[in-house]
């Protein structure tokens, strides 16, 4: 028996439902497919020590992260890497970086039509930024012009392996960081084992 998962949360940053349901269906309607093609219950592991208990079935976040990856490359959503080309204008006088450490790649998981995608199931501390920053960097690099997140609600993270971000704890991040003039429009999906 399949368990897919389902959407079951909505958060709009400057009218980002509105927007993408209106110009961007398509994309929107293939991440719902995405979402609902992965069986939660294949990525679950025997936890040994965990907040659902000792020896509980648990879900594996980086393994989502990897079936749901792979399910939109079968769609052509490909990552987006921008080059940083870091200044040197601002090191203090006398210090000379590494070469390496100049030229460098800023991230988003998966673009297509200029539609940016985050699928956020593997990290705590970086969420908000990878909506509000991050998306922004990419629109004004013309990469994208809206943003999706994907991320698993409470009931759902409490069920992880490792400690994850949840669609509860963003929304009340977001609303309370409010929204700023450079925002562009973003949607969060709260997504929950079926």
């Amino acid at each position: 028996m399949v368990f897919e998962m389902i959407v079951a949360g909505m958060y709009s940053i400057k009218r980002g439902k509105e927007v993408i349901e209106s110009d961007f269906a398509a994309e929107l309607d293939e991440i719902r497919r995405v979402v609902a093609a992965v069986d939660a219950t294949a990525y679950r592991i025997e936890s040994g020590q965990s907040r659902a208990g000792s020896g509980a079935q648990v879900y594996n976040p980086e393994e989502l992260t990897q079936a749901l990856n792979a399910e939109f490359e079968v769609l052509q959503w490909h990552r987006g890497q921008i080059l940083c080309g870091y200044s040197t204008r601002f090191y203090a006088p006398g210090y000379t970086p590494l070469a390496s450490s100049l030229n460098v790649f800023r991230e988003i998981d998966l673009v297509k039509h200029k539609v940016g995608v985050d699928i956020l199931f593997d990290q705590c501390a970086s969420v908000v930024y990878d909506i509000c920053a991050e998306m922004t960097i990419f629109h004004n690099m013309g990469i994208v012009d809206v943003g999706i997140g994907i991320t698993p609600i409470k009931a759902f993270a409490d069920n992880m392996s490792t400690g994850v971000s949840y669609f509860e704890q963003i929304v009340w991040d977001l609303e309370h960081r409010g929204v700023a003039d450079i925002d562009i429009p973003v949607l969060i999906l709260g997504v929950m084992a079926g």
